[in-house]
């Protein structure tokens, strides 16, 4: 039996140099047309192409309405734990009301890439679909360095984003729907950032997905 996560109002937004989406509802919708929901199949090829598996500890960054986070969830089992940040408190009330309505234990909290509020070594694998192309590259910096931090050693980063050549009708359609001037990702560049933030194990390539591509890397273990 799950048990649900209370619904409380969110706090102001944190100050944060990347964009913050606020308007939660529409781009909740959206993501469920675009198959990108609760348990929906892109939701499941990050999951998987991420391991996850019972027990893990997760953490969603840039978790938007939680549909990721909440996939994750399913993924790691009663045993594991899923957790989602997100610079938009309009998003977080909305993930929160999300795991509502799927009966899905999942913590969410209003929380910035660059200052994630969880301590050292806490998490076995952290996530993120969509988020990283809002960032300027000193933020991403920024970003990568936290999640390093707070991973555990052997845990693995898994972030999934838009290519940098979007032709299909639905990367069109994320596009016009974002409207904002760094929707399109680097997937070389971000490779190389992830690598100069200390990570081992860099992979990068294309996912199931038309438009996504991925970038992965692993906190190096303890000698």
């Amino acid at each position: 039996m799950h048990t649900m996560h209370t619904e409380t109002k969110s706090t102001a937004a944190p100050e944060t140099e990347g964009h913050t989406l606020h308007q939660a509802g529409q781009y909740d919708f959206f993501s469920r047309l675009v198959g990108l929901g609760v348990n929906q199949a892109n939701s499941r090829m990050v999951a998987e192409m991420a391991k996850l598996k019972p027990g893990d500890k997760v953490l969603d960054v840039g978790c938007g309405t939680g549909n990721l986070t909440l996939t994750a969830k399913e993924y790691v089992g009663p045993s594991g734990s899923a957790t989602g940040i997100d610079a938009s408190p309009e998003m977080i009330d909305k993930a929160r009301r999300n795991a509502v309505h799927s009966g899905l234990e999942a913590a969410f909290e209003v929380g910035l890439i660059e200052k994630i509020p969880y301590p050292a070594g806490s998490f076995d694998a952290v996530i993120n679909r969509l988020m990283i192309h809002h960032l300027p590259n000193d933020l991403k910096r920024q970003g990568l360095a936290e999640i390093l931090r707070v991973l555990k050693p052997g845990g693995l980063l898994f972030i999934a984003d838009f290519k940098a050549q979007t032709n299909t009708l639905l990367g069109h359609l994320a596009l016009a729907f974002a409207r904002h001037r760094m929707m399109q990702t680097d997937e070389w560049g971000l490779t190389q950032l992830v690598q100069e933030a200390g990570f081992d194990e860099v992979a990068s390539g294309p996912t199931r997905s038309a438009f996504l591509a991925f970038v992965s890397g692993r906190k190096p273990k303890i000698s």
